[in-house]
């Protein structure tokens, strides 16, 4: 597709591919890191393999909530894939080229993926907010049904809202430099290669990061707030403590999640003298959820954990 809008425009271009030049200010030692960051991509493959084997096999975990934390490891697994075996490439095999079709390609499945992640995080704390403030209206609302139309709505916005990122890409003017300073390719390092104004990029990269992740966030936010107001007002602690206990291992994920893109949004805009931070958080965020979140799941969720135990054949008396 994006071979069209560069057939289009291809009086413009003037090279015919990148170069992804991977950690910037650590070029003769950054083959070092592929060892952590390959042991992340196994565990992530494996650990979110696991739990979509285990929501799959046990009859028990057949409910909204692992419904949706079934599609949240296959999402992690997809946007871990989307830049660890070309990350892997460069750091091994010195394979730093990559074509315009598949960078531009590369750069929408990014915006999908950690939209979706997102998105699904809005969709388990609606989960969580029915469980715990509508009760008695939990199982007529949150229904199996639901749960597909929720993760279709959000697929269809995410398929949809990030098109314009490499479209809008695509139609710069790249003259003569090719070499980004980055392990994959994100919008505002590639459109730094443009000759003509990128403003528009950056314009669309805001509007869409505030339209999709802003409210993403705002309507988690507002989801705890009526959850934490509800829990204050039952009168037993014991009570409390475990529908917040509910919860815990899904807010422990979303604080990561949403912290590291405030982080890196701050040093992408602080411009910092180290370059390889943003570029290595930018990494990371990519890679380190999809790893630790079906951990931190499994670890929190005692019917997750038992489910776990009996795929693998371990011995469970002690739990």
């Amino acid at each position: 597709m994006f071979q069209i809008f560069r057939d289009f425009n291809s009086s413009k271009f003037q090279v015919s591919e990148f170069i992804l030049m991977g950690f910037p200010g650590i070029h003769s030692w950054q083959h070092w890191l592929s060892l952590p960051l390959a042991l992340l991509y196994v565990l992530a493959l494996i650990a979110n393999s696991l739990i979509v084997t285990v929501i799959y096999q046990e009859a028990s975990l057949h409910q909204p909530m692992y419904h949706f934390l079934g599609i949240l490891a296959i999402v992690d697994m997809g946007l871990a894939t989307t830049i660890m075996p070309k990350i892997l490439a460069i750091l091994w095999f010195n394979a730093k080229t990559i074509s315009f079709n598949e960078c531009f390609a590369q750069m929408y499945a990014i915006h999908f993926f950690v939209a979706m992640e997102s998105g699904i995080f809005v969709c388990m704390a609606l989960d969580r907010y029915v469980a715990i403030c509508r009760p008695l209206r939990y199982p007529s609302i949150v229904t199996e049904s639901f749960v597909v139309k929720a993760t279709l709505s959000m697929a269809l916005r995410n398929c949809v809202a990030p098109m314009s990122v490499p479209v809008l890409a695509a139609q710069r003017n790249y003259c003569y430099q090719n070499q980004i300073n980055h392990c994959f390719c994100t919008n505002l390092g590639v459109t730094s290669l443009s000759c003509d104004d990128r403003r528009i990029n950056s314009i669309n990269q805001l509007v869409l990061a505030w339209a999709i992740m802003g409210s993403d966030l705002g309507l988690i936010m507002i989801s705890y707030a009526l959850i934490l107001r509800s829990v204050l007002k039952l009168n037993s602690a014991e009570a409390a403590s475990k529908a917040l206990s509910t919860c815990t291992s899904h807010l422990i994920l979303i604080l990561f999640f949403y912290t590291v893109i405030i982080v890196m949004s701050i040093t992408h805009s602080a411009k910092m003298s180290v370059p390889v931070i943003p570029v290595l958080l930018n990494v990371l965020h990519n890679v380190i959820p999809p790893a630790l979140n079906p951990m931190v799941y499994a670890l929190k969720n005692k019917e997750l954990k038992q489910g776990l135990y009996k795929l693998l054949k371990l011995d469970v008396k002690g739990d």
